[in-house]
């Protein structure tokens, strides 16, 4: 907002050059070859990589995460990333060359004249068309395109379930592709020093750890040559996890050019080529008994993983959904089957929530169901179901703890404050004006916290003006670490936060472990790092008090900042024994801390409203009231920050965003002319509340919030809209509920 901020964009040396991507622009084809030679001749060029420059330097990005056996044992088929097209490309936007030269606007005149010779092959676009017989393949070695088979829980127990069921709802839903979008578009600029064979990278990046990690494994480049810079980032949501093809190139480009090499994409290079989210087909079967009570769940995904898999993807859509597939019921039996599926198509990764919107949309969109082919209540039906709040720590029937959580009281609660018990009347006064006006009540859990590395790593370090900074491998991209973590540690010392500096993916600080911004993860694993570095810096500190005072360390007290000889009033304050020591010329407190990553399940309850205008199809929200328990809150103003960004994040999902391509694999919305994002105006009604139950399995009692907004807001709002329409005969309709397909399924019904 002041200009101070330093995006990857703002980066720039002296002596820089500018790269440029030709990428492909058909879904599937041969590549027999490239002719460079007016490319190479065009003025200002500097050097042109192509795939067999990548390939001849052993590049290719990390391989997928899923390293756990599939059904029947099977293993991951994971294909080969190239950097560069070497042979084929399987998508639109593809990199098939990287032109440098002085200026960006000299690097694309250059790319257009590279003259690409390709033979065209048959493309599949649709993950099920993709998996029928005489499919085209994108890879001869993977048969069927079928790149996993995933199965969990117990077969022979659900199908004893539903054998003895007295009713069984079944559903079928399209969770469709989104594009992530982030105010910042891919970038990255990028030095290599020849004389110390190192680089340095400018990259937007949701963890140090994580970047460093993806490049070294692409690359075969030793982490320790690879120092990577991530200040600002225009957001994260997911999609800045990833090692991307592009980063690897330029790598090779600034060695070859022996110059800084500077890459900014274009918005239209975001959409094509950015991993995109959700993609996935949802079936479900929920077995239920004459009482209503849950006895079984069947669920099937098929997931359209894109031409490639990305690192994170296919792990997301596969083992994770497993650990809260029942949501927050009582389900005794659970059998799913998740098959990953290639096509060509961009790569699909986590996007905001990961996978647990799609669980919690596919659920509760089957509970409301079975409520009408049952004549229950849906809150009833969620009530006799619900896991009471003795019952955690919860095992469900996949394996999963569920560490604590307080399900009935996050209900009553959002049906409080949303006066839902007046909803009836509410719709009827919408009627009497010509509206169609529809709520819902639906609750989650979602698995927080774990990432890749096994333990968080942070550091505080103490310079010469006993202020202590503070290190973390992971900064923000809009949470807000650069208040709360100074805060966290500003209050067991007992001074100002403002005395606190946080330094995150910082190539020159210490050397760190740990993992990225992801998975609501941040407080529960930095936040309780620092917590207890805080605290053991303290207890450093009472040696040196002693020391420097003269007393017995036994009669050494620390409070409000200060260590206190018992009984006197003979004092010294932490920075000031922090500055005494640090001019002496060295850093006694200096404290670096390691503990396990952290895990917990936040849960909520959100109730919405909405209104649809018959004669046009348009929905309009009317009231959107979330209720969640995501442990205990240290900052109100972030936490609620973070949810109304998820519930937004939800409502473009439900209403506005969608990726589509053409049969031939052509996207057809690759601007914002054609991919509509949510406005402002469309979030309206929207108030906040808690319910904590502090975590048990870590200090602070957090449980993490980044997500929450969005894995309640997809099936809230689906289920008000589904609720609105029901009584015109519209029980089913796929995202986004634009006003025309809206209005088309309103006039279907009445036909």
């Amino acid at each position: 907002m002041t200009g101070q901020g330093r995006y990857t964009s703002d980066w720039n040396f002296p002596d820089q050059a500018h790269a440029h991507f030709l990428r492909s622009d058909r879904a599937h084809a041969e590549l027999l070859g490239l002719d460079l030679s007016a490319a190479l001749a065009s003025p200002g060029v500097l050097a042109i990589v192509t795939g067999e420059d990548t390939k001849a330097a052993g590049f290719g990005p990390a391989p997928a995460l899923i390293k756990f056996p599939g059904k029947n044992g099977m293993k991951l088929r994971d294909p080969h990333r190239e950097v560069l097209a070497e042979t084929r490309v399987r998508f639109v936007g593809q990199e098939v060359a990287l032109v440098v030269a002085d200026t960006h606007a000299r690097a694309q005149e250059a790319a257009e004249k590279i003259v690409v010779h390709y033979r065209d092959l048959p493309a599949v676009i649709d993950a099920e068309d993709a998996l029928a017989p005489g499919a085209p393949l994108l890879y001869p070695e993977i048969e069927n395109n079928l790149a996993f088979d995933f199965e969990y829980g117990s077969k022979e127990k659900t199908d004893e379930a539903f054998a003895k069921a007295a009713h069984v709802t079944k559903l079928a839903l399209d969770a469709r592709r989104i594009a992530g979008n982030p105010m910042e578009p891919k970038a990255a600029t990028v030095l290599y020093d020849a004389d110390k064979d190192v680089y340095d990278l400018y990259v937007p990046s949701q963890g140090l750890t994580m970047m460093r990690h993806g490049l070294a494994v692409g690359t075969k480049i030793p982490e320790d040559k690879l120092r990577v810079h991530a200040h600002d980032v225009g957001g994260g949501f997911g999609i800045r996890g990833e090692a991307y093809s592009e980063y690897c190139a330029l790598m090779l480009a600034a060695k070859k050019v022996g110059r800084p090499v500077k890459w900014v994409g274009t918005r239209a290079e975001t959409f094509v080529s950015d991993h995109h989210g959700r993609g996935v087909k949802l079936y479900g079967e929920l077995a239920l008994d004459a009482k209503g009570e849950f006895l079984g769940l069947r669920v099937q995904w098929v997931i359209n993983g894109g031409a490639y898999l990305s690192s994170p993807g296919g792990f997301t859509n596969t083992l994770a959904p497993s650990g809260n597939i029942v949501n927050l019921y009582r389900t005794p039996a659970v059998h799913g089957l998740h098959r990953l599926v290639l096509t060509n198509t961009t790569a699909t990764t986590p996007y905001r929530g990961a996978a647990r919107p799609n669980v919690t949309y596919l659920m509760e969109r089957l509970v409301d169901e079975a409520a009408i082919q049952m004549g229950v209540d849906r809150v009833e039906l969620r009530r006799r179901n619900l896991i009471p709040r003795e019952a955690f720590p919860y095992k469900t029937p996949t394996g999963a703890e569920y560490d604590s959580g307080d399900p009935a009281g996050l209900l009553d609660d959002a049906l409080k404050h949303s006066g839902f018990a007046g909803f009836e009347e509410r719709r009827a006064e919408a009627r009497r004006r010509g509206k169609l006006r529809g709520a819902s009540v639906c609750v989650f859990v979602e698995p927080a916290g774990g990432g890749g590395s096994p333990v968080e790593e942070t550091a505080i370090q103490f310079g010469a003006s006993g202020n202590p900074t503070i290190y973390t491998v992971s900064g923000p991209s809009g949470q807000g670490h650069e208040t709360v973590f100074p805060e966290v540690v500003a209050e067991v010392f007992g001074v100002r936060p403002e005395n606190v500096t946080l330094r995150y993916s910082d190539p020159d600080g210490p050397k760190l472990r740990g993992d990225g911004t992801i998975g609501s993860r941040s407080l529960m694993s930095h936040g309780n790092s620092l917590l207890l570095a805080a605290r053991e810096t303290v207890k450093k500190g009472r040696d040196l008090a002693a020391r420097h005072l003269e007393a017995s360390v036994d009669d050494i007290e620390f409070t409000g900042g200060r260590y206190l000889v018992r009984g006197t009033d003979v004092s010294v304050g932490i920075l000031e024994l922090a500055k005494i020591y640090a001019a002496k010329g060295g850093s006694p407190l200096d404290t670096t801390y390691a503990m396990p990553a952290a895990r917990a399940f936040p849960t909520g309850a959100h109730v919405a409203e909405v209104e649809i205008d018959e004669e046009t199809g348009e929905c309009e929200l009317m009231s959107y009231v979330a209720v969640d328990d995501c442990g205990n809150i240290l900052n109100h103003t972030l936490a609620e920050g973070q949810v109304h960004g998820g519930v937004m994040q939800g409502l473009g999902q439900v209403f506005d965003e969608a990726v589509l391509y053409d049969s031939s694999g052509q996207m057809l919305t690759g601007s914002f002319m054609d991919y509509c994002m949510p406005r402002a105006h469309e979030l309206k009604g929207l108030r906040l509340f808690d319910r904590p139950i502090p975590a048990p399995g870590n200090p602070l009692g957090v449980k993490g919030v980044g997500e929450a907004g969005a894995t309640g807001a997809v099936p809230t709002l689906a289920c008000a809209v589904i609720d609105a329409l029901r009584p015109l005969g519209v029980t089913h309709l796929d995202f986004p509920y634009t006003p025309a397909r809206v209005w088309n399924a309103i006039k279907a019904a009445k036909r």
